[in-house]
Formats: C-alpha cells, structure tokens, sequence
C-alpha cells in the first residue's frame, strides 16, 4: 500500500517520515502552504483591547505557533487574565506547553461543532471573544458565538497558500507510484485535490482509499464520489497514523 500525505509542513514532513520509519512506503506532497498571517502584527493591540475573563479561541496548531511567535517578537507574554480555549485537544495542548496557560478543548472532537457545545461557549452574552485563525475556512465559530450574544474579534495570524501543480503531471506521477491510500485534513484541501487532478484520471483518485479527520470531512469526500472512506479519531499524527498501520 502506497501512501500520499498531502498536509501542509511540518506535520506533512513528520508523518511521512514516521510511516516510512514503520516500513509503510509514504509520500508527502502538501497542496498547500503556511506563511504568516496578514494581521499578525494586530495581534499584542486585539488581546490588550479584551478585559478580564474574556475568551481567545485558538482554531489550530498553526495559529498557535504564528502567534506565539509574534509576541516573542514583541517580548510579550500571554495575559493571565483570558480564559484560552483549542479548537481540540492537540491544538490546546500544543498552546499550552508554550504559553503556560490553562487551555480548556472538548473532549467531544476536533471541529468547530464540537467546541461550540462547551458550556462556557453557551453563555457568552456580551463577551468578547478573539478568534486566531487563519485565511478563508468556515465561519461557523464567528457566525455561530455572534448569534449567541458575543462580540467577535477575529485576527488572522498565518496564511494558506495553494501549491501549484501541473493537473496532468500531478495524478501521473501519483499514479505510477501506486498511490492507494490518501491523507486530507482539511475540506479546504479535499476540494482542492479533488478539482486538481484532470477527468481522465479521476477514476483513479476516487478508487483510493481516503483518510479524513472528520465525519464532516467524510460527507463531504462522499459527495463527490469517494467510496472508501476512514475517519480517523482527530486531526492529530498519532491518530492519523493509527488509522493507517
């Protein structure tokens, strides 16, 4: 079974080369990548603007490594005086280990549903929430938190950028190499893939299996022709890795 990673760097690199180290034969080829975000340097004066006891969401690994950097940047520290909440559990941990502050997540899942179920996240009226996030993506926490009464801030610390690849050269070289198996994270980047490899050889990227990181993600991949279709149990490497050995 031949596998292709198309996460973006460095979880793709990681993941690669830890399915490598397993014997599995592994590819990576990232359909897109991570640069720094536009309102990065708003970043210090959105979280001074927020009193004590309101709310910073931090929706991924990326936005937590971008705006971790910037504060260093600005010798800053995270206030003590916010609560913090990871859009799951890796994504809250990872923000915990850097910034010493407690980090609360649901233990439900990874998705932005399952972050809107917490309690806290049920009684925001008049709260001031900040969103780190990045481009583009769903507004479902934004639109969602609004409804319920809060005042949404949104800062957007990194940026995903397609890579661009030639349709044709793209699935021939996959092809020959075998590719069975499939690994997409993002609905972002299912479509992107999918609209990316040219009609001729779409019968061969349907026929792969494909690991996804949500049931939404699933629907999705079943809509536009996947039969054979994993969930893994979140967007982290070890799950990821767990369904594919």
């Amino acid at each position: 079974m031949s596998i292709l990673i198309t996460r973006p760097a460095p979880s793709g690199n990681e993941l690669t080369q830890r399915l490598i180290d397993a014997g599995k034969l592994a590819f990576h080829a990232p359909l897109i990548k991570i640069i720094a975000g536009r309102e990065l340097p708003l970043l210090d004066d959105k979280l001074k603007a927020l009193s004590a006891g309101d709310y910073v969401l931090l929706l991924s690994k990326n936005a937590v490594h971008y705006a971790n950097w910037q504060l260093n940047q600005l010798q800053q520290s995270w206030p003590d005086t916010l609560s913090y909440y990871g859009i799951g559990k890796s994504t809250a941990l990872a923000f915990q280990e850097i910034s010493e502050r407690l980090t609360h997540y649901s233990q439900q899942g990874e998705t932005s549903e399952d972050l809107l179920i917490l309690p806290a996240l049920n009684q925001v009226k008049d709260k001031r929430i900040l969103l780190l996030r990045g481009n583009g993506g769903r507004d479902l926490l934004a639109k969602t938190l609004r409804k319920r009464g809060a005042i949404v801030e949104e800062c957007e610390c990194y940026q995903r950028l397609f890579i661009q690849y030639s349709p044709e050269d793209f699935a021939t070289q996959w092809e020959k190499k075998q590719i069975e198996t499939l690994v997409v994270t993002s609905g972002e980047m299912l479509q992107r893939l999918f609209f990316l490899v040219a009609e001729p050889k779409k019968a061969w990227l349907l026929n792969c299996h494909l690991i996804v990181v949500s049931e939404r993600l699933a629907t999705i991949a079943e809509e536009l022709g996947w039969k054979q279709i994993t969930v893994a149990d979140s967007a982290h490497n070890d799950a990821l890795f767990r369904a594919l050995i």
